[in-house]
């Protein structure tokens, strides 16, 4: 005989009892159904660190309610994890370690799967992923080849931040004060040949489709938009005097081009040393360039450096007024930006004007404002708008507009320019000189040049008998067994490429190879791909709003032009949440305010954490830690198991709902189809969990009052009964395990997992009775009680007849009456 419940929560059996179930009988496992309505459910997926934090508390608790809800709808929800997990972290630990990266990697895998199972998340462990392993990459391995072959991938000589103690590129994020965060050695500027994908010939596509992407924070798309940055304008080349080249420069202020008094260029643009080699400013220039490439190195991002440059000693002959132009290289010009040159227009641009002022080079006004004249050598600033222009030849007095097509034109009919789109996109160089990440799968043969891997002998496998000892190099570069290889052309001796991948372009995809992860013929399934994808609600931090995010579009173009894919966006939706705080900035261990996920779950357990992470913010917004949110969260899921326990054999005997209510009664059923309204309508439409549960708690409020011990008349039976049922509905997809046990507890033997979502009435969702808050000039003064549904005239006669109202009203003119239905009348006097 099954002992009899306490009033005690046990969270600890109850949890373990459920996750349990779920894991033996798969509960959460999915395949394509085609006669349901599918719904992808994706968290980006953690790095492996070895624990998890409560920013992954949050973020997949977030999914797994949005999950859960979409399950209780009838809809087919995909809802899987995997993990993220080559990378130079692993490197790091195992060099502190003294382990093998991918013994790290794995045992940190086994590790924090335990704990997300913890939290009772709703995953298809089925199809769970690494992308460190082989049967992960090697289709990586195979879309790199196809790309190579269709002219996306190429290799190119660029400078990057080089570390000669690691023998490893740096991200500019990774060079601190010019020294290598890792060695803190000195970083130096070096050439490299490196391996680039060609995501420039998708600009333009992945700026349009920016505006279909409905389902997005308008501010990630502002960002991405930025980042692809389209300018369209005009380039044009510039002869320069007593040489043989040109300098092509791109602006996009054509109608400027009379104002040109200086020329710019990067301080990297290959014309610097053409210019100065031999001259009396070759020193100055090159000591320039060296000091810019060190102040480059140190900037932080988001930084900008002080306008500086030099004059290389050379002079632009501008190709309209023929005026002879000084040319300098400049900090504040970037090289990766149109052609690395421009005109400097010092009258309309703040930039120019700021130099030009340093360097006493004269400013020239040839836009005027409508209504004004103005003057290089009384102006205070730039003029950057358009107007009409002045002193530009057979241009003048044309609008700026006008100006811009017919100054293109004439350079189009002499052939010296022409219009021209440009982009602040760059291609995205993926080579890494790391040891832990996917193999590029080329080879360099110095009779055939580069030459693919074949397919047919993919993957290329990283080795695993190899040491990373402290100096950080890789020992790809060094493992003969590895490097040493044929030629497939020639078949004469050739040496593998020993760079990795990028680590970005593992995860620009993982979210197609969950559709059909243990498929062996090929990359992607096409009917699992085509069902399920896109992904309908992507959950993530707004800190990939750009480079993941961008990469991930850039890929599902490229997987679509490989014959892979069918859709042309990754994701529908994008929500991006908040970050967690505590003591005023986000935790971390170097702050000493982290709150450890596992010490909540064994006080409290994982409902609890699960509750608090959802209450405590919206989810687009930062979270702050409250201790006290925390102990509110499981009182209120003890009240809640209370109530249950103490009213279990009314509840278990099932009692239907009768057709004639008590005032109580039809109080405690309003309520309840009022809660099922408003938590459906602000987990559907807004993801605000916090209203969502803040509603279900008043409706335990109103449940607990009507049926305390101190009323005469309760609500009937079948009504408490309707109300407890709701409550645990609409708390299911929050804090799974506590409600699975107390549904089972009261009878059901269907569990919540395959439960319809409850329904609610619109008339007994009804009020009979409302109360609206009277204001006058925004100040509240009165409240009414009226029936629903009064008329809006009767509304206004009842707010001016009352005698509070009256007091502040009398001897007043009464300009307007607004009624805020079923809200609020406002009376401005």
């Amino acid at each position: 005989m099954a002992s009899a419940p306490t009033l005690h929560y046990d969270f600890a059996a109850i949890e373990s009892k459920w996750q349990q179930k779920w894991l033996q009988e798969k509960t959460f496992t999915v395949t394509e159904d085609l006669n349901r309505k599918k719904y992808y459910l994706l968290e980006m997926f953690p790095y492996p660190s070895g624990r998890i934090h409560m920013g992954h508390v949050r973020n997949y608790t977030i999914g797994d309610v949005v999950a859960r809800f979409k399950r209780m709808q009838g809809y087919n929800v995909l809802h899987p994890m995997g993990w993220d997990a080559f990378g130079l972290p692993a490197e790091n630990a195992a060099i502190k370690n003294a382990t093998h990266p991918a013994k790290w990697t794995y045992e940190n895998i086994d590790y924090m799967r335990g704990q997300l199972q913890q939290l009772g998340l709703s995953y298809d462990w089925d199809r769970e992923l690494a992308t460190c392993n082989e049967d992960y990459y090697r289709w990586e391995q195979l879309f790199f080849v196809e790309l190579y072959e269709k002219g996306l991938i190429y290799q190119k000589v660029t400078i990057v931040n080089w570390c000669e103690t690691c023998q490893t590129v740096l991200a500019r994020e990774q060079v601190i004060d010019g020294c290598c965060w890792r060695c803190d050695q000195g970083v130096v500027p070096r050439e490299m040949n490196g391996w680039f994908f060609k995501i420039t010939d998708y600009a333009e596509e992945l700026l349009a489709e920016c505006d279909h992407l409905t389902g997005w924070p308008e501010k990630v798309l502002t960002m991405q938009r930025n980042w692809i940055g389209k300018s369209t304008g005009a380039q044009l080349d510039f002869a320069i005097e007593g040489r043989d080249e040109l300098l092509t420069i791109f602006t996009t202020r054509p109608d400027t081009i009379y104002g040109a008094t200086f020329m710019s260029i990067a301080p990297e643009h290959p014309l610097v040393a053409a210019l100065t080699h031999g001259s009396e400013q070759e020193a100055a220039v090159a000591d320039f360039v060296r000091r810019t490439t060190i102040a480059k190195q140190r900037q932080k991002p988001g930084d900008e450096l002080a306008k500086e440059g030099v004059f290389t000693g050379a002079y632009a002959i501008n190709p309209y007024s023929g005026d002879r132009v000084p040319i300098y290289t400049a900090n504040f010009v970037l090289m990766e930006y149109g052609t690395g040159a421009v005109m400097a227009v010092p009258a309309h641009d703040q930039r120019d004007f700021e130099f030009a002022r340093k360097y006493q080079i004269p400013i020239k006004v040839v836009v005027q404002p409508e209504g004004e004249k103005m003057s290089g050598a009384t102006m205070q600033e730039a003029f950057e708008g358009e107007g009409s222009l002045v002193e530009s030849a057979e241009f003048n007095g044309l609008a700026s507009a006008e100006a811009k097509k017919a100054i293109i034109a004439k350079a189009e009919k002499e052939e010296f320019g022409k219009q021209q789109i440009t982009y602040r996109l760059r291609d995205w160089g993926i080579s890494r000189q790391r040891y832990w990440g996917t193999p590029i799968p080329m080879i360099h043969c110095p009779q055939c040049g580069v030459q693919p891997v074949p397919k047919a002998e993919l993957p290329v496998t990283l080795p695993r008998d190899v040491t990373i000892d402290s100096s950080g190099k890789s020992p790809l570069h060094t493992l003969e067994s590895y490097y040493q290889v044929k030629c497939p052309a020639c078949g004469g001796e050739a040496r593998r490429e020993t760079d990795t991948m990028d680590t970005f372009v593992e995860s620009s995809w993982y979210f197609a190879r969950y559709t059909c992860p243990d498929f062996t013929d090929g990359p992607l399934k096409k009917e699992a791909a085509n069902y399920w994808l896109p992904v309908d609600q992507y959950i993530g931090g707004v800190e990939h709003a750009i480079l993941h995010l961008l990469y991930s579009r850039f890929f599902t173009k490229i997987l679509r032009d490989l014959g892979y894919l069918t859709i042309d966006e990754p994701f529908t939706h994008l929500l991006t949440q908040g970050m967690v705080i505590k003591d005023g900035s986000k935790m971390s261990k170097s702050k000493g305010n982290v709150v450890d996920p596992a010490d909540l779950i064994a006080q409290y357990g994982a409902d609890t954490v699960r509750l608090f992470s959802l209450f405590a913010a919206p989810p687009e917004k930062d979270l702050e830690w409250n201790d006290q949110g925390v102990d509110g969260a499981y009182r209120f899921l003890n009240r809640v198991y209370r109530f249950v326990i103490s009213h279990l054999e009314l509840l278990q005997k099932n009692p239907p709902l009768p057709s004639e209510l008590s005032q109580s009664g039809q109080l405690l059923h309003r309520k309840t189809h009022q809660t099922i309204a408003k938590v459906s309508q602000d987990i559907n439409a807004k993801f605000h969990f916090n209203t969502a549960i803040s509603a279900i708690m008043e409706l335990n409020n109103t449940l607990s009052a009507l049926t305390s011990g101190d009323r005469s008349a309760p609500p009937e039976e079948g009504v408490i009964k309707e109300a407890v049922d709701a409550i645990l509905q609409l708390l299911a997809p929050m804090v799974p395990h506590f409600t699975e046990e107390l549904w089972q507890l009261l009878g059901h033997q269907e569990e919540l997992t395959q439960r319809a979502w409850p329904l609610f009435d619109t008339e007994a969702a009804k009020e009979d009775e409302i109360t609206m808050v009277v204001q006058i000039n925004g100040k509240v003064r009165s409240r009414l009680t009226v029936a629903a549904g009064i008329p809006e005239e009767r509304l206004k006669e009842m707010a001016l007849a009352d005698e509070r109202i009256a007091k502040f009203i009398a001897g007043k003119d009464i300009r307007k009456i607004i009624v805020v239905k079923n809200k609020l009348i406002s009376i401005v006097i």
